[in-house]
């Protein structure tokens, strides 16, 4: 990975908990958050006491380094918002200045975190479709804003490879959103990624959430092994 070639977005943890329709139940379980970059949702979980490790390249870096990336894509964001304003919903948000404060808030977070996080094992060298986690290691495995998000960049069987290997590592599984990200469609690989996944013989559903943010994004991929 080259850390010119990331852009750093982080979110909060109260965003994770209407995302995932996390539950005082499901905040008590172990938690692996896979493809967490600089969001603050490990740095505030571990806070509060729980048990959440967080899984991402980016965390090869050291602090400065992604600090500094973080400064240099900051402004590019806010104006991305700007220009693709119409796809969202601004009654939680603002504003895109708004928003773009709100990630900075959550990138510090993390950020405050991170050294003594990487220390004690928080944050995790992995990327998917393969984790550096052995089986059944978890309860709950989260993925923000990655897969189905960029179904352009990556293939069908790049997302069912991903999932099988976070069901491996995970009792449960959960995907936010299920929307392509620029054009806010639902994306084309999960029809036949679901088809193939109860095939395995897992349970799959398509879950409301209460949080919407692009237009149409309220829905997650919850996977389960069958006998949980």
């Amino acid at each position: 990975m080259k850390l010119e070639k990331v852009v750093p977005w982080g979110r909060l943890a109260s965003e994770y908990e209407r995302m995932f329709s996390l539950t005082s139940e499901d905040r008590a379980k172990r938690i692996v958050d896979c493809g967490g970059g600089p969001s603050s949702f490990t740095a505030e979980m571990t806070a509060q006491g729980y048990s959440v490790l967080s899984c991402d390249p980016i965390y090869q870096f050291s602090q400065e380094a992604i600090r500094e990336r973080i400064e240099e894509t900051c402004t590019r964001m806010t104006a991305m918002n700007e220009e693709t304003k119409a796809q969202f919903r601004w009654d939680h948000y603002g504003s895109p200045v708004q928003l773009s404060q709100i990630r900075m808030r959550a990138m510090r977070l993390f950020l405050e975190d991170y050294p003594v996080g990487r220390a004690q094992g928080r944050y995790i060298i992995g990327e998917l479709p393969l984790l550096p986690f052995p089986s059944a290691h978890f309860d709950l495995a989260l993925c923000s804003h990655f897969l189905f998000t960029y179904s352009e960049q990556f293939t069908m069987e790049f997302h069912l490879q991903s999932l099988r290997e976070m069901a491996r590592v995970a009792h449960e599984v959960r995907v936010f959103p299920i929307l392509m990200a620029f054009s806010g469609e639902i994306s084309p690989h999960l029809a036949p990624v679901v088809a193939q996944l109860q095939n395995d013989h897992y349970q799959v559903e398509v879950r409301k959430v209460d949080y919407e943010f692009q237009i149409g994004g309220n829905e997650m991929l919850v996977i389960r092994h069958k006998s949980v």
